[in-house]
């Protein structure tokens, strides 16, 4: 005798229907917040010339390394806009960024309750394990749901898929901290929230970095997936030309992904290793 099927989906879709009849102008709220900041990022990077852009860069990644990092930011960034792909780079950096910026704005705060409370991390824990073990694909769907297509949705899907790194390594490296120290900081009357920000946050930012170095490098591994439900930039150039079989022009898009990942990598392994010396 076979079991009755449990009606799973039927129950998630009764659930999407009433937190969209429910909470629609929380997500119109959001959608005008996120679409906001995409545009003025948008906005501000592409605003001067590119070349202007390109040696700022190269300044930047010349302070936060060696001349061969600032070397290879000016020879890649000079690629990206010699192939015609200046503005959907930008595109891209600024979804990137935006969805970065809200995942450790979401994760850092979460990750320090975890570690304050083992309740917090008990329950927290298995959430994490669901959205890293969920395919990325899934998270679209509830995501157009609720915010249409475009760039919001996938925002919200390189959130959800990227906060994990954030929030796990903020606990771990908070937990990481000397117990002598702590004590020490109590015995001399420290408050809750001195001990918080004089002690355990410092020594923990070098974990906390390289938690936030993966939340972008996952944030910028979701552009092509979140191209297929609106989301413009170098993500919708390879898209387009996978489904119509353009070879070279998914390879010129994808070694512009490939260089912007590796300076957003480089720059942010630099600022871990400044951090642990």
């Amino acid at each position: 005798m076979n079991m009755p099927k449990l009606p799973l989906g039927d129950w998630i879709e009764s659930v999407e229907a009433w937190l969209e009849g429910h909470f629609s102008p929380l997500f119109d709220f959001i959608r005008i917040v996120i679409g906001s900041m995409v545009d003025a990022l948008q906005t501000v990077l592409v605003w001067g010339s590119p070349l202007v852009v390109i040696l700022l860069a190269t300044a930047l990644a010349w302070l936060a390394g060696k001349w061969r990092f600032a070397v290879f930011a000016l020879i890649g960034l000079l690629l990206i806009d010699n192939l015609g792909y200046w503005e959907h780079a930008m595109d891209t950096l600024a979804i990137v960024l935006t969805a970065s910026l809200l995942s450790i704005v979401i994760g850092v705060p979460v990750g320090i309750l975890c570690a304050r409370s083992r309740i917090a991390q008990s329950i927290v824990t298995p959430v994490l394990d669901f959205m890293q073990t969920m395919p990325a694909f899934v998270y679209l769907l509830p995501a157009v749901s609720f915010f249409s297509l475009g760039v919001v949705p996938g925002v919200i899907a390189s959130i959800i898929f990227a906060v994990p790194p954030t929030i796990r390594l903020t606990n771990l490296g908070i937990r990481q901290v000397p117990h002598e120290l702590v004590e020490a900081a109590e015995a001399f009357g420290s408050t809750p929230n001195q001990k918080l920000f004089k002690l355990q946050l410092p020594m923990a930012l070098p974990t906390m970095m390289a938690g936030i170095n993966q939340t972008i490098m996952l944030s910028l591994s979701m552009v092509v997936i979140s191209s297929m439900i609106g989301a413009q930039g170098l993500g919708a150039d390879v898209y387009r030309a996978v489904t119509q079989t353009k070879t070279g022009t998914g390879f010129e898009a994808g070694i512009s992904i490939v260089v912007m990942a590796i300076l957003l990598d480089r720059l942010t392994q630099r600022i871990i290793r400044k951090q642990k010396t």
